[in-house]
């Protein structure tokens, strides 16, 4: 990236800062760099149409950001009891996250309602720290409006 754009590049410090944070489950530093993330798309994105109002634009725009640092993610991680919108795994962490726009609170309730870590206990028994991590999004300021986590 420094070579095409002759610069520092701070989009690859966000990304060495991402996997960081998620190295350490230093949870409250992801979220204060998703939400710089989601502030960054520009607002023109939003114009004549809704779709700030769908879980699957952010989602999808996570999806798309963690898959190009090279985590270990499934979406639409499938369950006995649903599905779970996005797992990941990083050295020995296993995060479990849900996502909601719009519905202030449910998507951490959503977690624990499914018992979605049920698919992840084995990792538990193998030493592996799992943190469930639900984030609600507001379609009208389009970002973050809750970042709700706890480690079970």
């Amino acid at each position: 990236m420094e070579y095409l754009t002759d610069q520092t590049s701070e989009i690859a410090e966000n990304q060495s800062n991402i996997v960081e944070y998620l190295q350490l489950a230093e949870l409250e530093k992801l979220e204060d760099t998703l939400k710089s993330l989601y502030a960054s798309i520009p607002y023109n994105s939003y114009v004549n149409n809704n779709i700030s109002s769908y879980e699957g634009y952010f989602v999808n725009v996570l999806y798309a950001y963690f898959s190009g640092i090279g985590l270990d993610i499934v979406a639409e991680d499938v369950t006995n009891k649903g599905r779970i919108d996005l797992t990941i795994k990083l050295n020995k962490y296993c995060y479990i996250i849900e996502f909601k726009v719009d519905q202030n609170g449910k998507a951490i309730e959503q977690i624990k309602k499914k018992n979605y870590i049920e698919k992840y206990l084995y990792l538990k028994n193998e030493g592996w720290d799992i943190y469930l991590i639900g984030i609600d999004f507001s379609s009208e300021n389009k970002n973050i409006k809750d970042f709700v986590w706890e480690k079970v």
